[in-house]
């Protein structure tokens, strides 16, 4: 486990550019516990305040992101799990996190911090990295490492739809693409529009044509296989009704990808709305180089595997529950 030291985040300063006496104590502490290895009370001797307030001070400068904590991880890729995973999928690595038996929530932020950390592992400089939208999507992209990814660049790889909780794609594209410092093309657009004429001459546009061209060049994609219960984000957003996913699931739809329903075998089922919508295709995302598969909670298990099924994806990234009910074909 190493501390790494944001790139960006930077304490404040007052006109003449210099830190609060705050400030500069939460660095020398964070500095001191980090990087010379001291304990707490050592430091607070240092520094001539209680413990206590080395404990808020070394807490602070890991929420302002002047530290961050990571593990490396080939601990995570070459463990049995991981291993099995690999052989049995043919998947080209998987990143298995153990789970937080005792909450579901700290689980899900075990998959996407971990997820965040190896994302950058597998960017070369020029890369063309497509995002996509969600809950996951958008948790990563909050807390993934601020560096900065030479020639990187981050497209949308789906059209806007409004989302209550604040996971819109446009949101995940741009938010990840200031962490890694990174080019951001978004994709201006709505998801869904009203009729099919008005798709096809909005797709027509110019300007348009030539973001959906980036969207199809993308070489590598990150994403995360939606769900087709009645509560999930492709039914929050309205793109399709409770009714009529719950017909979709007694065809046999298991799990959504950027919008669009597949089957167990990861086969596309197309939805009336099909031709309203602006995004990348499930044909583009076979095509790509690289599709990192975030699996951050077990329910999701299901449409984990069908993405797997269907060729989607080439690594993967979940929690030590959702591993064994893969290997065990209970998914």
């Amino acid at each position: 486990m190493s501390p790494t030291t944001s790139t960006t985040a930077k304490p404040g300063t007052d006109a003449g550019g210099r830190m609060s006496r705050q400030d500069d104590a939460i660095v020398e502490a964070a500095w001191c516990y980090y990087h010379e290895g001291l304990n707490q009370s050592a430091i607070a001797t240092k520094l001539g305040v209680s413990r206590a307030s080395v404990v808020n001070y070394l807490a602070e400068s890991r929420r302002r992101d002047f530290v961050r904590v990571t593990l490396d991880s080939n601990v995570f890729l070459y463990n049995q799990l991981a291993a099995e995973l690999r052989h049995a999928f043919d998947l080209t690595q998987a990143l298995v996190i153990p789970a937080d038996e005792a909450s579901s929530q700290r689980s899900f932020e075990r998959v996407v911090r971990a997820a965040s950390d190896w994302l950058p592992q597998l960017l070369d400089s020029g890369d063309m990295l497509g995002v996509a939208w969600g809950e996951t999507i958008y948790r990563l992209s909050e807390i993934a490492p601020r560096l900065t990814l030479e020639e990187l660049v981050i497209v949308q790889l789906v059209g806007s739809r409004p989302s209550a909780l604040g996971f819109a794609a446009e949101n995940c594209s741009a938010t990840l693409a200031q962490r890694f410092g990174a080019q951001c093309i978004n994709l201006h657009v709505p998801l869904l529009l009203s009729n099919s004429a008005l798709c096809r001459q909005l797709i027509a546009e110019p300007v348009v044509a030539e973001q959906l061209q980036r969207v199809a060049d993308c070489s590598k994609v990150i994403f995360a296989a939606g769900t087709c219960f009645d509560d999930s984000h492709i039914v929050r957003t309205g793109i399709i009704s409770p009714k009529e996913i719950a017909g979709y699931r007694r065809k046999g739809a298991v799990g959504v990808i950027c919008g669009r329903l597949i089957d167990i075998d990861g086969n596309a089922m197309a939805i009336p709305s099909e031709d309203r919508m602006i995004g990348v295709t499930l044909e583009q995302m076979r095509e790509k180089e690289l599709g990192l598969l975030v699996c951050a909670e077990p329910e999701r298990a299901s449409a984990a595997r069908a993405a797997i099924a269907g060729g989607y994806v080439t690594h993967f990234a979940c929690c030590s529950t959702t591993a064994r009910l893969l290997l065990e074909g209970i998914a």
